[in-house]
């Protein structure tokens, strides 16, 4: 559609209590061209009319009985402060006072009675050709926003699927569950919401939980898959998994992954600076590294495995209790212990078969 078929097409809505004002305008606008033209002498209906109609423009007398103009413009302007139409003043005043107030109203242009046909014609031409201007922007605006938000949408869904495939790739090498990696990282929602997270914050810590043991990846399976206790030396290479995995997820540009890296790094560290692979203590160790460790610890005492069965729940939290302070960021394993309720209900929606 072309600009000149748009303006053609455009809205037009005149609010004036003389009824031989508007018979000229509309006479002089059905002569240009303009056939969607909307009129009424009372003020009083100007709103609902806009807010009907939408108009594109709205040609409007100052001096009238009930609402006068200033009235009906700042009515307009609550109404709709975003996008309101221009607004087109009709008016005998030559008072300069009178158009600066007009202006500050909101007003775009004034047409002088009596009316000059000419003029109005270029007039209501200009001011319709900046609204649709106007709208065009604001449109393409909008799907922009909306191009913006898909691709983000895509790339989200990229990034979790990447992150799942890895979680599953790790599961593949140890003896872990696809179950214990829902577990913990719903574990670690909760204690990061107990802790006093943001909630953006709380959904970051949720998807890169289940990134913690991703290094097992770089682990030999004689040593991974033993089913005995590992010598010191394979040990020691064991430990190694959390270097392998904050190697493999480095360098990324993306919080989520680089909170997973972190996760991967610091999450055999302990708080009394016993832990691997770099000693950290206290609160040198990410708060998101002590989320993970709290709750994979907890669900591995409480989940069966080849070698063990699962721990009843009191002395799983007697473990945590003896761990405080030293295993454990203690305020941490309080805040996870007052959040028992939904613990227990996370592992009762996701128990094993």
């Amino acid at each position: 559609m072309g600009l000149q078929t748009d303006i053609s097409n455009a809205t037009l809505l005149i609010v004036d209590d003389q009824a031989s004002n508007i018979q000229l305008l509309q006479m002089v606008l059905r002569g240009a061209g303009y056939t969607n033209i909307h009129s009424t002498t009372d003020s009083r209906q100007a709103l609902e009319m806009y807010l009907r109609l939408r108009p594109d423009i709205v040609l409007l007398d100052l001096q009238m009985p009930h609402v006068d103009g200033f009235g009906v413009i700042d009515q307009i302007k609550q109404a709709d402060p975003d996008h309101f139409a221009p607004v087109l003043v009709l008016t005998a005043e030559v008072d300069t006072a009178v158009r600066y107030r007009a202006l500050d109203a909101g007003a775009r242009d004034f047409l002088l009675k009596p009316f000059d046909r000419v003029e109005v014609r270029a007039r209501i031409r200009n001011l319709l050709e900046m609204r649709l201007l106007f709208r065009q922007t604001v449109a393409h605006a909008a799907t922009l926003e909306q191009t913006v938000a898909e691709r983000t949408l895509e790339l989200r869904a990229t990034q979790m699927e990447i992150i799942h495939r890895l979680g599953h790739a790790a599961e593949y090498k140890d003896n872990e569950t696809g179950n214990h990696i829902i577990r913990m990282s719903l574990y670690c929602h909760v204690l990061a919401r107990a802790a006093g997270l943001t909630d953006s914050e709380q959904e970051v810590l949720l998807r890169a939980a289940p990134m913690h043991d991703v290094g097992t990846i770089g682990i030999p399976d004689r040593i991974l898959c033993k089913p005995g206790k590992l010598t010191p030396d394979e040990w020691e290479i064991m430990k190694t998994h959390a270097e392998i995995g904050a190697d493999l997820l480095s360098g990324s540009r993306s919080p989520l992954i680089q909170m997973a890296q972190a996760i991967a790094w610091t999450h055999h560290e302990k708080w009394d600076g016993s832990g691997y692979p770099r000693g950290l203590r206290g609160q040198d160790i990410p708060l998101s590294g002590r989320i993970v460790a709290v709750a994979d610890v907890f669900d591995a005492l409480t989940s069966v495995r080849p070698y063990k069965a699962a721990w009843p729940l009191q002395a799983a939290i007697d473990e945590l209790h003896a761990g405080s302070g030293r295993h454990f960021d203690p305020q941490l394993i309080t805040l996870f212990c007052e959040q028992l309720p939904d613990i227990q209900r996370i592992r009762a929606d996701y128990h094993e078969d």
